[in-house]
Formats: C-alpha cells, structure tokens, sequence
C-alpha cells in the first residue's frame, strides 16, 4: 500500500487524503452529487488503494457502480449512527419516497419530493405524534451531511424541494418496501410503549 501511495503525484495524495477523509466524515459518496463527483472518480481511480488503506482500520467499502453510490461500512458498531426517533421515521419515509417516485422517473432523472411529501406520508402513515418542524429542519440536516439528500430552498416551507440521492439504497438496504413499513411501526410501536 505504502509504496502505490509514494507513486502518487501530491495533487493525488492530497485528493487521497481529502477523498479519505470525506468518506469518513459523511459514510456516502454520490457521484451525481455536485460536490462528491471529483472524490467518487478519484475513489474508483485509486479503488485497490482505498481498500487496502480502510482495511486496516476495520472498514470495507461497498460500490453500487449502477447508481454511483459509495458506502463506508464498519465492523464496529461503535462508529454507527444512532438516529432518533423521528429522524429513523424521516430517513425511512424518503426510503419509500424513492421507491414511490422511481417508478414515474427515468434513470438519468433525480427522485424529487417535497417537504409537504414527507408530512403527507407520516400523515399517512398515522403515527399519533406529530411531526414538528424543528425535528424535520435537524432531521434534514443530518441526513444531507450524510450526503443522503440535497435540499433546494428553506426546509421550513412546505414547497421545499429535496432530491434523494441513490445512496438511500445503501442505507436501508432492501428489496421490498414493506420491510420498510414494518420498521416503521416498530419504531412507533416501541415510542407508544414509552409513553
């Protein structure tokens, strides 16, 4: 591995380093994601690299190349996210978005939904807490950190328009959609338990 990284330009230790880094900081690459394109190339350019170096650390790198996603997975589950109840509730509504949305879409199309898409889902889904807006703002926050969503506009207005980048497959990772349901009402249930 050392010897690859010292064939290396600095330009390219420089983009290893910052691709490495990155990678860490936010678990998902997204190729159609403006500000992820350069590290997700860069990735795949330097790919056996990149797995030799998170090898090491107890990483694997997992490619969805069909819809050029990137996902970091550890071994620990001490570097796992512990989502809170209504971000698991959120991430899992823009799970089923996407597959809602999928179907009207062609492939070279972004899955677009809106703030008031969410809030009719959880309507829908008839969860007796409602869901106020300071959850949804935080909620939509971490999710675009993770590089899970792009937002255009305040998050605030129903109008609000949020892309849902392919990494979401990666995330929860299934084939069918009731799974998804079903961890929702789980979630629900054990919230109705507590209270």
């Amino acid at each position: 591995m050392l010897s690859a990284y010292e064939t290396m330009t600095t330009t390219q230790k420089n983009q290893f380093k910052d691709t490495a880094n990155k990678l860490l900081a936010t678990t998902f690459l997204c190729r159609d994601k403006k500000d992820n394109k350069e590290n997700y190339y860069f990735l795949m350019s330097f790919k056996d690299l990149f797995d030799e170096f998170f090898e090491i650390m107890g990483y694997t790198i997992k490619l969805d190349t069909a819809s050029g996603s990137i996902m970091l997975e550890g071994a620990s589950a001490s570097n796992t996210l512990k989502l809170k109840r209504d971000e698991s509730i959120i991430l899992l509504i823009l799970r089923l978005l996407y597959h809602e949305k999928a179907k009207d879409t062609s492939l070279n199309d972004n899955i677009v939904c809106s703030v008031a898409d969410i809030h009719t889902k959880y309507d829908y889904l008839q969860i007796k807490r409602k869901l106020n807006k300071t959850d949804l703002v935080s909620s939509v926050r971490l999710l675009r950190r993770y590089n899970l969503i792009e937002v255009t506009g305040d998050v605030t207005s129903s109008a609000c328009r949020i892309v849902i980048l392919p990494t979401i497959l990666m995330a929860i990772q299934t084939e069918d959609v009731s799974e998804v349901y079903q961890a929702i009402s789980r979630i629900v249930q054990e919230d109705g338990d507590k209270e």
